[in-house]
């Protein structure tokens, strides 16, 4: 079970990036992204990468550090509203856009990592999402076909984990985050304190060891995507 943990981001995607691979990367805005393996991902030089996000992180931080590198060639995601070089790259006709509601790129991943190819959802009839994909009428109500999504490459952010690879996350963290950590060929966590196996609760796992191969310990910088004060 100790041969999952690596000593840090950099050996823990050796030999599993290249050139053209997809990449689901947990995280909901800022919050339970996994930043260190990003970097790593930065670093290890892979390009024309497909990542599968929620979110497209900021201009610095977050997977906004790859499309500084223009390391993404398309993003499959529902919101991008916090980085200009997303909005510019993608003006400039240099970056692909896979728009999805919300809550279907969440089934999505889900549905990719129970093995359903394909689903039926009302999100999206008669609006642009809809445009290309078939449709089917149940119950007198018209529905959308929408697929599911694998990566080659998942990477999350849990709270905790245990040697044998269990996850625990925390609040907002669990968005996209589980869902992700099942539907990739490989996963890879970094999480913020690995324990013992035993000392993690079972009925508080949230993601299975058996989905998660690889595992580091980071630190944290936990940003604040937008910041609203008094004056």
């Amino acid at each position: 079970m100790a041969d999952k943990i690596y000593a840090d981001a950099k050996s823990a995607l050796s030999g599993l990036t290249f050139d053209g691979m997809t990449v689901m990367a947990g995280g909901f805005g800022l919050c339970g992204i996994p930043e260190n393996l990003i970097i790593a991902l930065r670093d290890s030089g892979a390009t024309d990468l497909t990542v599968i996000s929620n979110n497209a992180g900021v201009d610095d931080f977050g997977l906004g550090l790859l499309l500084h590198t223009r390391q993404i060639k398309k993003m499959i995601s529902s919101y991008v509203g916090e980085n200009k070089t997303f909005e510019t790259q993608y003006l400039n006709g240099e970056l692909e856009l896979e728009f999805n509601p919300q809550g279907t790129l969440a089934e999505r991943c889900r549905a990719g990592g129970a093995g359903i190819p394909g689903f039926y959802t009302k999100t999206g009839v008669g609006t642009l999402v809809a445009e290309g994909k078939e449709h089917k009428e149940f119950n007198g109500e018209t529905y959308i076909m929408e697929t599911g999504l694998v990566a080659d490459l998942s990477i999350v952010k849990a709270w905790k984990a245990d040697k044998a690879g269990n996850l625990v996350y925390r609040k907002t963290a669990r968005n996209f985050n589980p869902m992700m950590a099942t539907a990739g060929k490989v996963t890879v966590a970094e999480v913020e304190e690995i324990v013992e196996v035993g000392e993690l609760d079972p009925d508080h796992i949230h993601t299975p060891g058996i989905f998660v191969q690889r595992l580091i310990q980071g630190q944290h910088e936990k940003r604040i995507e937008q910041r609203t004060t008094r004056s």
